[in-house]
């Protein structure tokens, strides 16, 4: 049984292959996180998982994907910070973060009151990206970002890393999935640069690969670095998985431990083949051709699906999101079906 196998990566054991992976909240009050981010990511702790990550949290204010997202762009959101880690420890679990940037995809309105862009004059602000092309119609034309100002955001998620690490975390991830800022530049569907951050492959993987080398600069080297990947665009002419194969061997060489392959988000013409378990395919080709370890995420629901994804080699973690929205206490379920023991805390042990 795999599931429930401890994982070391550099100085740091996960109890099992269960990780809660990042889901926005969008009930953040200017990047800080609220009661609601405590209970959230606590109760998941609670329910036995070995990593539990946060939402897409901003690396500035502008890099927000609402105006209710979480953020550590502020030395103040440190402290916001502090008793949730400390939290989310307290219960076995190790706790992670994820640095984003949202691009052209940012100042929009929370999903539940519509979802759609929110402009400067009702509150929004204005959204960068590689190059002046819209998400969608309707959306805000971005300001196509300058050289200083590319090198400005690698700086702020440098500066992020270091807050996160001392608000707590043990994991970073990079987001450079879902068509967001670092994914506008490695698609060629977003990027229309001539200049060196644009054009040829090595030219799109030059933000990422320069955030990686920031991030990892000052994130400790005992203390593991994943990066979320969009391993397709699910379009044509787009990102795809052999570029994300030469991605991830870069990465890896600059010092990622992990890489979260996901797909899609860039274009709303994306032609997404879903079904069980369908980006488990990326996560495979990713570890056996790039030789780093993967995480294996979408439609991953049942325990024996997740051990079977693990035990085949697959993946080395399941990240699971809806199904941990549905059940906070997923892995103590999984656990009790495949016959493996999970301690409950010490305030539920009477009933087990």
């Amino acid at each position: 049984m795999k599931l429930f196998s401890p994982l070391r990566i550099r100085e740091i054991e996960l109890k099992n292959r269960i990780v809660v992976s990042p889901m926005c909240e969008y009930s953040a009050k200017d990047g800080h996180p609220q009661p609601w981010h405590m209970v959230h990511l606590g109760s998941r702790a609670v329910g036995g998982a070995a990593l539990v990550m946060t939402e897409a949290s901003a690396v500035e204010a502008r890099g927000r994907i609402s105006a209710a997202d979480a953020g550590i762009y502020d030395d103040a959101h440190i402290e916001s910070w502090r008793p949730i880690t400390a939290f989310v420890k307290s219960q076995g679990a190790l706790v992670g973060i994820q640095l984003a940037h949202a691009g052209r995809k940012a100042s929009t309105a929370e999903p539940w009151l519509g979802g759609k862009p929110v402009s400067i004059a009702n509150g929004g602000w204005e959204p960068v990206a590689p190059s002046a092309i819209a998400y969608d119609n309707g959306y805000t034309t971005p300001h196509a970002l300058r050289v200083d100002e590319i090198r400005a955001i690698v700086a702020a998620f440098r500066k992020s890393a270091e807050r996160a690490l001392a608000a707590g975390f043990q994991v970073v991830e990079i987001h450079a999935a879902h068509g967001y800022l670092i994914h506008e530049f490695l698609s060629p569907l977003s990027n229309a640069r001539t200049d060196a951050y644009g054009g040829s492959l090595e030219n799109r993987m030059r933000l990422a690969l320069e955030v990686t080398t920031a991030v990892r600069e000052v994130w400790p080297a005992k203390l593991p670095l994943f990066c979320r990947v969009s391993a397709t665009d699910w379009a044509d002419g787009g990102w795809d998985l052999d570029q994300t194969i030469e991605l991830s061997k870069r990465m890896k060489s600059l010092g990622v431990d992990l890489i979260d392959a996901s797909s899609a988000g860039l274009v709303p013409y994306q032609k997404i083949s879903v079904g069980t378990g369908y980006q488990v395919p990326f996560a495979a080709a990713v570890r056996k051709q790039a030789g780093i370890p993967t995480g294996a995420v979408g439609m991953i629901t049942d325990a024996a699906q997740a051990d079977t994804i693990l035990g085949t080699e697959q993946a080395d973690l399941v990240f699971l999101a809806r199904e941990f929205l549905r059940d906070p206490y997923w892995p103590r379920r999984a656990a009790k079906e495949l016959g493996a023991k999970l301690e409950p805390p010490p305030q539920y042990q009477r009933a087990w």
